[in-house]
């Protein structure tokens, strides 16, 4: 069976069928990575992918932010993690089911994701992707003028923060995006380094636009958010044990869909470091 590649019923997407992603050659490689650029998101059916295999499979694209995490509401010890507000990895957890782009709170944002299923609840837990190259396109033209011009900050503390959650030095998670770095500044529209298509930079890390009132700014983005994230420019995948998915951080949104947390659900998260040339951003002054 060869290589196949069927676009979703969305303005992006698509589902890769025919091939083994822990022994793709390069020529298969070449057409994967093509079609990430023209499409952003691939699924990968039926992988079922070790960490070990998962982890080489994202290096293939570039240089790691970090190799695999768990992004799970069990522990080690297999037990459940509490929903009661009383555990820092949940409270992510939850934070996560808002259109976000990864680390565009870090000095320098994603340039992507490969995202593993391996325990899935037979409801809810999907996740959803938001097309932001067509969501730019579809601007009218006065608020593609408007938005050319302003930037935004990113701060992981701000985005939690807006759900009562207040990191402590001692919390059980790791404290990856509580960095104690200046927010970072980023415009709301940006040109992909490779495919040259601009796109918008927004979702639940973004706020306060310099020289904008907070509340002005606050609308703004949220409309901005709710107008991009709408179809035909949005996909909600549900998963399967073994799917693997590939996307571009530097044109999409994406979220984590709620479900029912006395379900395990287990899934593991290699991201791909952005280029600092193309992916970094200003600072406060």
């Amino acid at each position: 069976m060869s290589l196949a590649i069927a676009p979703l019923n969305a303005s992006f997407g698509a589902t890769v069928t025919g091939v083994r992603l822990a022994e793709i050659d390069r020529e298969q490689f070449s057409l994967i990575y093509d079609a990430w650029l023209e499409h952003a998101l691939l699924i990968f059916p039926e992988q079922y992918l070790s960490k070990a295999e998962q982890i080489a499979f994202a290096k293939r694209f570039g240089s790691m932010e970090f190799d695999i995490a768990a992004i799970s509401n069990v522990k080690a010890d297999g037990t459940l993690r509490p929903d009661d507000d009383s555990d820092d990895v949940v409270k992510i957890l939850k934070g996560n089911m808002g259109w976000h782009c990864d680390s565009t709170y870090m000095p320098v944002q994603a340039k992507g994701a490969v995202f593993t299923a391996h325990v899935v609840p037979s409801e809810g837990g999907e996740t959803g992707f938001a097309d932001m190259r067509a969501a730019y396109d579809a601007l009218p033209p006065e608020t593609k003028e408007q938005v050319e011009a302003l930037s935004a900050y990113h701060s992981l503390y701000h985005s939690q923060g807006k759900i009562g959650h207040e990191h402590q030095k001692d919390s059980e998670y790791s404290g990856y995006g509580f960095h104690g770095q200046d927010p970072s500044l980023r415009p709301l529209v940006k040109v992909h380094p490779e495919t040259g298509r601009k796109s918008l930079v927004i979702g639940r890390h973004a706020y306060g636009i310099p020289g904008m009132d907070p509340g002005e700014s606050e609308r703004l983005l949220q409309d901005l958010v709710d107008f991009a994230c709408q179809d035909p420019r949005v996909y909600h995948h549900h998963w399967a044990p073994g799917d693997a998915i590939l996307w571009d951080n530097r044109c999409l949104l994406h979220r984590a869909c709620p479900w029912d947390m006395s379900k395990p659900r287990v899934m593991y998260h290699s991201r791909i470091a952005g280029d600092p040339m193309t992916e970094g951003c200003g600072k406060v002054m």
